[in-house]
């Protein structure tokens, strides 16, 4: 046996991954005909010359010339917020951030003005916003290249005063890592707050943080531009369809390995749990959230080894992680999500997504993910979640009141508030797709499979009866 894994272990260092050279994304080849993306690379300035007194002035010049656009973006998911619709229970569903639960900033509605800051649009700042309108478009906040474009916290997507719209109007370009980031790196109040491969770090990253946007020069369109302004790559609300996904495969190939004993492993195991060993590499990712210890103003707040405070009277207590090991889970590509409204047990932990697949199922592999971890309110004699409303003068954040806040929340959602509310245990996973390292940082064969020791993956919690180099795999 232990000539097996030293032949084992030998094969695995010799690893070679096939780069391909035909990706659109590589720099040189970026064809001509996406219209779109051809156009967007053109000098605008003498386009968008003029003065524009709304924010919407500037979407109806662009229209002028994109006809049509705006009926496309008004289809994806980046501008519904939306995933596609499935049926449950009889009932025909549409899951996404516009009415998911999570356990950072907990929801939407209610606290609609803040939230929104980071939709592509303008005005989205209570439930009437008309989603048939493209005149309240934001082009600009993916399009600027002069990197002054910002949006009022808490403005409903509505742009800071201080913008000179007619300067960034005429700057336009082709979206970079820069206007992404924006939203993206920053969900949950701040840089690496919710997504643990997403963060201020990877702007502009050297290749041992990202060897795609760092050595090889890619952007975040590079693979996640769709046609007609889809965007492609499933958030949560496609995680709940299994849809919109893409993969590593779609570009690297089924067998991209030199090796054939690891080309073997891409049908269990994950491209991204042996190429990204750890996320949050240079700046620490939010791992815990406690809501029930919030409006404490007595606390005293600590900065923690990472220079990140550990308490927010706001929010309550925090806890940081930095270069963090993944957890390991089999995923199928679809999940099952916590809906508004569903009931359960509080004196257990609330998963608020399941994600589907196991050891018997042929279509799901090993994945990595971040495990986000805290406590939040719930109606305690109706025994669901609560929505609070946090935002606002008669939010949590000014009352610091959990009753008012709550009701408030509830009457937003149409659901009874009994006036009772607790606080449990609920844990939400992330996947994890950045921040993939370079191939000699690329886990070797000894992480996993360690002799008379555990190595990362629990082979037991994974369904397996032991190490599979021992026990054999699950393909016979």
């Amino acid at each position: 046996m232990k000539i097996l894994f030293a032949a084992v272990l030998a094969l695995f260092l010799g690893v070679a991954l096939t780069t391909p050279k035909n990706h659109p994304g590589l720099p040189g080849n970026r064809t001509a005909s996406l219209q779109e993306a051809a156009d967007t690379t053109k000098d605008h300035s003498q386009h968008m010359a003029g003065q524009y007194a709304t924010p919407q002035a500037v979407t109806v010049k662009c229209l002028s010339c994109h006809e049509g656009v705006d009926r496309d973006i008004m289809k994806t998911r980046h501008w519904n917020w939306l995933g596609d619709e499935f049926t449950e229970d009889g009932k025909r569903i549409r899951l996404g951030k516009q009415n998911i639960i999570n356990n950072f900033c907990i929801a939407v509605p209610s606290n609609w003005p803040r939230c929104t800051s980071c939709h592509i649009g303008y005005g989205w700042k209570d439930e009437t916003f008309n989603f048939n309108n493209g005149r309240n478009i934001d082009c600009l906040i993916c399009h600027d290249k002069t990197g002054t474009y910002k949006k009022t916290p808490t403005g409903a997507g509505m742009p800071d005063p201080s913008v000179d719209l007619v300067k960034v109007a005429k700057s336009v370009g082709r979206s970079s890592i820069s206007n992404c980031s924006i939203c993206h790196f920053n969900g949950g109040g701040g840089t690496g707050v919710k997504h643990g491969d997403m963060d201020g770090s990877m702007i502009d990253p050297t290749s041992d943080i990202d060897v795609h946007m760092g050595k090889v020069g890619f952007t975040c369109a590079s693979c996640h531009a769709g046609e007609n302004h889809h965007i492609l790559g499933a958030g949560h609300g496609s995680m709940e369809t299994g849809t919109n996904h893409i993969s590593c495969t779609g570009c690297h190939g089924e067998r991209p390995h030199a090796r054939k004993i690891v080309n073997d492993h891409d049908r269990t195991v994950a491209c991204e749990t042996c190429h990204i060993p750890a996320f949050s590499r240079e700046e620490p990712t939010k791992t815990w959230w406690d809501w029930s210890t919030a409006g404490n103003k007595r606390r005293t707040v600590q900065l923690d080894e990472f220079g990140m405070p550990d308490y927010d009277v706001m929010k309550g207590d925090f806890a940081w992680e930095k270069d963090v090991v993944p957890e390991y889970m089999w995923y199928n590509g679809k999940a099952d999500y916590y809906h508004i409204g569903d009931t359960f047990n509080p004196e257990k932990n609330l998963k608020l997504n399941t994600l589907e697949g196991n050891i018997g199922d042929e279509t799901a592999k090993i994945f990595p993910f971040k495990v986000m971890r805290g406590k939040q309110p719930y109606d305690s004699r109706n025994k669901y979640l609560i929505v609070p409303k946090l935002f606002g003068p008669d939010g949590y954040w000014k009352t610091y009141n959990w009753d008012s806040a709550s009701e408030i929340g509830m009457r937003e959602i149409n659901l009874p508030y009994s006036g009772r509310y607790g606080f449990v245990e609920t844990e939400m996973i992330w996947p994890i797709n950045h921040m993939v390292a370079p191939v000699a940082q690329t886990l070797k064969c000894r992480a996993c499979h360690l002799t008379g020791n555990s190595g990362r993956l629990d082979w037991n919690q994974l369904g397996y009866a032991g190490d599979p180099i021992k026990t054999g795999g699950r393909f016979k």
